[in-house]
């Protein structure tokens, strides 16, 4: 989990989509989350990180509706949301955070 550490330390906003391969909301995801990142570009982390791969960090963090989307800055969660949004809505979210 120290490389976790290391991603959520930056300056930028890092957003973060926490899913799974096997879940429906999770995979509908996919597409607005790789807008998302195009539209923030190097403004803002965007990283989908894998709960079945990543066990022990989705405790941690206490996953359990997917998909889940965070928003870091400088090592501090300073936003939490499970469910779908739609692409406008997560760029303005984090675009708060500049």
């Amino acid at each position: 989990m120290s490389k976790f550490g290391e991603l959520i330390s930056a300056q930028v906003p890092v957003l973060i989509d926490f899913y799974t391969e096997w879940n429906e909301p999770s995979l509908s995801m996919h597409p607005v989350i790789k807008d998302v990142a195009a539209a923030l570009g190097d403004r803002a982390k965007v990283i989908k990180i894998d709960v079945d791969k990543n066990k022990e960090l989705a405790d941690a963090l206490r996953i359990k509706g997917l998909p889940t989307l965070m928003i870091y800055k400088g090592g501090q969660m300073i936003w939490r949301k499970s469910g779908e949004l739609d692409a406008n809505s997560i760029i303005a979210i984090v675009q708060e955070q500049f």
